[in-house]
Formats: structure tokens, sequence, C-alpha cells
């Protein structure tokens, strides 16, 4: 975001460090497989509940057959990468409400007489709670949180990197028990019956403590932008037009009327289609999962698998019908004018998807991060740490891992049946073990490179850049690591502080046997 100097040498462009960054994975991969580095961690036998010993060993992509796997794979993992196909598909969305004027006088009607503070915390805490709607909440907000501050007058970075950070540091905490909680569940649940064949898992159980967790990471986000970020990032320059007040004329105001009535009856039907018992009604869930979470959010759900679909189709209801009120569009030429016009220039985002998919895609393939956990795994399994310090250990050592492998159910898949059982055996309930682990996680989630939507968030902060300089890659993860800090700590003595005082962590349970 700095201008370039003469005579100074520029630093390395982003998209190179992506090159940089698989080169040096493949190289890794041979370096581990040449001294045989491999873990092992227990997976249980759902059945009988014994112990089986599984070994995570590296896979080499510096040999032929990694060179051909890189090539044979290379294409189709950009093609398969859901990241790219559902950004396109939103910013369609997106485009539609901003080109017509939709967003910019929503933004001047909700927040005109609000306080920038007012305004961020707002935005972070709908953020921290749209977790429940999965990753793609990244692909919604990001965008949108630079455009809430373009048109509030502020530097469009600040809402890239709040946005980015408030989605990533929430993506674990949320009032609802969201469909991630209930798959790692079943983990937490198949661990615990390891020693307690009886137990019973409460989908209530975090409740209270993720309620309060949400509160407190929003309010702590949003202190950290506005007495940080704000003032670390360069002024941004906007034109005499771009600056003039925003007025809301008799026209906007009908399309603002037009464009709410017309979403709010898409809106009435599509919840009449996820509620489950009335007639005609549920039909966009997955009936054969049995919570209600599961059935919105499974894998054979129509409303997951639609949700991109139906987001997308709000956004142009929105615009669509503001542009007829608002007379911002008048004919058929100027809707599809509007319907392409985020996508102006996206093709260096192309690029840095294109390289951040197989970076990620090669990364996964060496075996890296499941070896990595695993170890991890070995010393909580094998540490004599009680009580206060073994609740540390567990919390650093998946926050650490978190950074290799961003999924939560894989890493809970390989942990589980290591922290569950020795936190059991400390007195510690298995609810409080997945709330430990959850906390853990999102406290580094928004500084790793190897979470798929990192790059989204990197994309934007490039887009929206007015220095000649590129946004190097350390340099978006700079802007992160405040957050983390801040948040990490917080998280841990909120959670240190549940343990000793004892106070129930939802309905009906508690932290301790």
């Amino acid at each position: 975001m700095k201008k370039v100097k003469k005579g100074i040498r520029q630093p390395l462009h982003p998209l190179m460090t992506y090159v940089l960054l698989i080169v040096l994975t493949i190289v890794l991969s041979g370096f581990l497989k040449l001294i045989d580095a491999q873990a092992t961690y227990y997976k249980i036998n759902a059945i009988t509940l014994d112990l089986n010993p599984v070994t995570e060993v590296t896979k080499s992509l510096f040999n032929l057959s990694g060179i051909k796997y890189i090539f044979t794979n290379t294409v189709s993992n950009f093609a398969n990468f859901s990241v790219l196909s559902n950004l396109i598909i939103l910013l369609m969305g997106i485009s539609i409400m901003d080109k017509s004027g939709f967003l910019q006088t929503a933004i001047t009607l909700t927040t005109k007489k609000m306080k920038k503070k007012t305004v961020t915390f707002m935005f972070v805490l709908i953020c921290v709670l749209s977790s429940v709607f999965g990753d793609l909440s990244y692909l919604i907000f990001i965008p949108l949180g630079a455009l809430l501050f373009y048109y509030g007058k502020r530097n469009p970075a600040i809402g890239i990197i709040t946005s980015f950070a408030a989605l990533s540091l929430g993506s674990s905490i949320n009032t609802i028990f969201t469909s991630s909680d209930s798959g790692l569940s079943t983990y937490t649940l198949l661990a615990a019956h390891t020693l307690n064949g009886n137990y019973t898992f409460n989908n209530l159980a975090f409740i209270v403590i993720m309620t309060v967790a949400v509160i407190i990471v929003s309010y702590i986000i949003t202190i950290v932008t506005e007495n940080f970020i704000v003032r670390k990032l360069p002024k941004y320059e906007f034109t005499e037009t771009e600056l003039e007040e925003d007025i809301v004329t008799k026209d906007e105001q009908k399309g603002m009327i037009l464009a709410c009535s017309s979403a709010l009856i898409y809106l009435i039907i599509f919840i009449y289609s996820i509620i489950p018992g009335l007639p005609l009604s549920g039909a966009l869930l997955d009936n054969s999962q049995i919570n209600y979470i599961d059935k919105l959010f499974s894998v054979n759900s129509f409303f997951s698998n639609g949700f991109v679909f139906i987001v997308t189709m709000l956004f142009i209801i929105l615009g669509l019908f503001y542009g007829i009120g608002a007379k911002t569009i008048k004919n058929h030429k100027d809707f599809c004018d509007n319907l392409g016009h985020s996508l102006d220039g996206i093709g260096n985002v192309l690029v840095m998807i294109f390289l951040a998919s197989t970076f990620i895609s090669i990364f996964k393939q060496t075996n890296i991060g499941n070896i990595f956990v695993a170890f991890i795994g070995g010393i909580i399994g094998n540490s004599s740490f009680t009580g206060l310090p073994l609740i540390i250990l567990i919390f650093i050592g998946v926050a650490i891992s978190n950074i290799f492998v961003p999924s939560s159910s894989l890493k809970w898949y390989i942990l589980s049946s290591s922290v569950v059982p020795i936190m059991y055996q400390n007195s510690m309930t298995p609810e409080f073990a997945q709330i430990l682990f959850r906390f853990a996680e999102t406290s580094t989630m928004n500084i790793t490179p190897i979470l798929a939507y990192f790059i989204v968030y990197l994309a934007f902060l490039e887009k929206y850049n007015q220095g000649e300089v590129k946004i190097k890659l350390s340099e978006s993860i700079k802007y992160q690591i405040p957050y983390t800090m801040v948040v990490s700590i917080t998280l841990l003595i909120l959670i240190i502080v549940w343990y000793i005082i004892g106070i129930p962590l939802g309905i009906n349970s508690f932290p301790t046997i």
C-alpha cells in the first residue's frame, strides 16, 4: 500500500510468493521422505471402541511420480476449487447491488447517524455470527466489508482486514450449535465412549460460553481495528465527487421500498421451505438427518448445495428492484451490464486463486500437515500435565496445528482420541474438551495461507490497493497478527476462568465432571 520510492527494490510479488511456497513444499516433502518423517495417532473403532494405530507418512513430490501428480492434477484442482466458482457467482449478485446504487443508499440510510466504532462493531458481530453459514461467509462479507467502509468514506482495506479477522477468528464460535459442531461431536462422543460407554453429548452444551465469547471477540476485534489497523493503514484517496455528502432522493427511497418488499417476499418463501412439518414445507432439507442443523447443512441438503445460488438471487432481487424503483436500471441492457461490474479486472484474482489452489493441493498431497497434527496429538496423549497446564498445552498445540491443517473435522479426527480421554481422566467433560479445541483452532485461523479463503482476502486487498507496490503475502498476514494475539490470549483466559470458577458451559453442561 506504500508508493514505490526510487532506488528501493520492490518486494516479492504475492504471485511469486505462492510459487516459492509451492517449490519449498515440494523440496520439503522430498527431505522429510528421505529422513522417513512420520507420526502415529489412534483411530477409534466405532463398534468395538478399540484404539487402532494409524501412521501418517510423508508423500514425496520431489520425484518423478510427484511431478506426474502435479502435472495431471493442477488443472482439475483449479477447476474444482469451489472458492473460484462460488466467488464469481456471488460477485454477480454483489455487482448489481453495488452498480444499481442499492448498497450506497442502504449504507447511507443505516450508518449515517452512527458512530464509526458502532458501525465497525455491528459489522464485526454480523461477521462472527455468520459462521453458522460456513465458509461461504468469506465470499459474501469480504467484498461487502470493502464497500461498507468505502461508502462510509473510509479506507476499504479496513473493511477487508476487519471482515477477514472477524470471519476467521469467529469461525468456531457461535451461539447456535452449527453443523460443524455436530460433526465434531461425533468424534468427541466416540472418544468419550472409550472410557464411559454410557456418556451422552448435550447439543445445548455450549450456548452460555459461546454467547459470551461472541460478544467479547466482536468487541476486541473492533478495538484492534479502530485503535491499531486504522492508524497503520495509509490514507485512502477519494475524489471530490466521492467525498460529497450522500443525500437519499425520493426515487432512491422508492427503490429501497420496492427492493426490500421484493426481498421480503423472496425470504418468506425461502424460510418456509426450510421449516419442517408444515404443508408443502421442508423442500430444501435433507430429511434423512436427525438434527435440524444437519438437515440444513448435510452434503445431501438442497439448502446446503444451493446456498450460493440462494444468496446470489437475493442480492440480484435487491439490486434489480432497487434499480427499477430508483430508475438506475432502465432496460435489460443496464441489468446485464450491472451483473458483470464487480468482475472487471478480475484476471489478477484468477491467477492468485490458481496458484493458491495449486499450493493447497500440493501441501495436502504431501501429508505434512497430518503428520504435524498427529505429532502434536502424541505429545498431548503422552503428557503428564494436569489441570491448567494441560489446558494450556492443548490450546497451544491445537492453535499451532491449525496453521498446517485448517480443516476442523480432520484435526479433531486425529486429535480427539488423545485430547478427550486425557481431559476426561483429569475430570474435564468431553464438551469442555470440544470447546477448548474450538477456541484454540479459531485463534490462528486468520494467519494460515493454507486456508482456502485466505487468497480471497489477499486478492481484495490488492484490488483496493492504491499504491504502486503489490500487497505482499507477509504484509497481509502482518495485518492479522494483532487480532490473533489479542483474541487467542482472551479466549485462553476465558476458558481458564470458566474452568476455575466452574460456570456452566451451557444447559446442563459444566467444565468438570
